[in-house]
């Protein structure tokens, strides 16, 4: 049995966590979340607290309990407070902007990249240079901010590129004989 799938996951009085066969849904003061649950994994709610049902032992279902207790997990924190990933562009010339629900950035090629931004994430771009993707699914959020920063990933002698909020880039020494 999963010691993650065993924690009770805490609903808050403004989240409403319903079940509907194999289909939670998760309405919340920032949004709606759906997700759908293997076989056999139930989902039993008791005054605020939610309780996840393993699935009989197999093999292949050993770990869907504690997969689906960290997803439920997840969706209550993203419709109460939301997730926010922020990126930082440097290099010369680099630089991004927001213009309605698409970003566009200049990061040194012939041509401006554009993103344009999945229905439940929002952006916020701050000095041109610092990018904040946020909304209310974790997942659609990382997947965002992985796409912005594989746009230009940052090179190990320099360090222009985007990169995120907190990232150390390993620096590589230059040439020794050009001074």
């Amino acid at each position: 049995m999963s010691r993650i799938g065993r924690k009770p996951v805490p609903i808050p009085d403004k989240v409403k966590v319903e079940m509907h066969g194999r289909q939670i849904h998760v309405d919340g003061p920032l949004g709606k979340l759906d997700a759908i649950v293997p076989e056999g994994v139930t989902l039993r709610i008791d005054k605020g607290v939610a309780h996840v049902g393993a699935p009989p032992i197999t093999r292949q279902s050993r770990g869907y309990q504690g997969m689906v207790r960290a997803l439920l997990a997840n969706m209550v924190k993203g419709v109460t407070k939301g997730y926010e990933k922020t990126l930082e562009i440097s290099g010369v010339g680099y630089r991004a902007e927001l213009n309605g629900d698409t970003l566009n950035f200049q990061l040194g090629y012939t041509h401006p990249i554009q993103l344009k931004l999945p229905p439940q994430t929002k952006a916020k771009v701050e000095k041109q240079t610092i990018v904040t993707v946020s909304g209310v699914d974790k997942q659609v959020v990382g997947e965002v901010a992985s796409k912005i920063r594989h746009f230009k990933n940052p090179e190990p002698y320099k360090g222009k590129g985007v990169k995120y909020a907190g990232e150390i880039i390993r620096r590589k020494v230059g040439k020794a004989g050009a001074k």
